[in-house]
């Protein structure tokens, strides 16, 4: 079994789009916060990002072996290779 210091990080991503899109991700944030502190989630990587006035994402950054429980319980809309 590989160490998790050595496994490939991958940010899972929503999408938000309008007006609201930057507030909404920022909320969303909050509730990945939440989910990595109630579900002991190796890393502590969330946050969003303000694309543009109408497009903002929310993300939650997980090594590749808790990809699948992460995924499937939380359904992003997209996924990366996470690159610090």
């Amino acid at each position: 079994m590989t160490d998790k210091k050595d496994e490939r990080k991958l940010k899972l991503i929503w999408d938000f789009r309008g007006p609201d899109s930057t507030r909404t991700a920022e909320h969303h944030a909050l509730h990945l916060k939440e989910f990595v502190k109630t579900n002991d989630i190796s890393l502590n990587i969330t946050g969003f990002e303000k694309v543009n006035p109408d497009y903002s994402t929310a993300y939650i950054v997980v090594h590749e072996s808790e990809m699948k429980a992460v995924r499937d319980a939380l359904k992003p809309h997209r996924g990366q290779v996470y690159e610090e």
